[in-house]
């Protein structure tokens, strides 16, 4: 593997661990709060980092594709734990667009289920990536 190929794998799992911090911490933080404010900045760190996780997600497949003409050659456990990346991914940031959209209509059971939800799907994530990671 080039310099140029580690560097770049780095510099994504960076960019990628930051996206896990916000969305597991936002959302564990946004818990213990009943500050709307605070939860609306949270919401923007937390949707911040969901988005963050799916696109250097992709970019460590880019980075594959562009060196070897093909996408991570990944099966078994390692497939089902991208797919649930992605699953938790894509329902952290509807879930997240949908609370700053909508959520000063919400009564607060509503809003302390959404930052619940958010941290479920934020530590599943967190912890399916352990189960990529070692098993591709």
């Amino acid at each position: 593997m080039s310099a140029v190929q580690n560097f770049s794998y780095s510099a994504i799992q960076v960019v990628h661990n930051f996206g896990a911090v916000a969305t597991v911490g936002g959302s564990i933080i946004a818990t213990q709060f009943r500050d709307e404010v605070t939860r609306r900045r949270l919401a923007h760190l937390v949707l911040f980092g969901w988005v963050t996780q799916a696109a250097s997600g992709a970019s460590f497949g880019i980075v594959t594709y562009y060196f070897y003409q093909h996408l991570p050659d990944i099966s078994g456990i390692a497939i089902e734990a991208l797919g649930i990346k992605m699953f938790c991914a894509t329902l952290g940031i509807l879930l997240l667009s949908t609370y700053l959209w909508q959520s000063e209509h919400w009564t607060i059971k509503v809003k302390d289920r959404a930052w619940v939800s958010s941290s479920l799907l934020a530590v599943v994530a967190i912890s399916a990536a352990a189960f990529l990671r070692w098993f591709s």
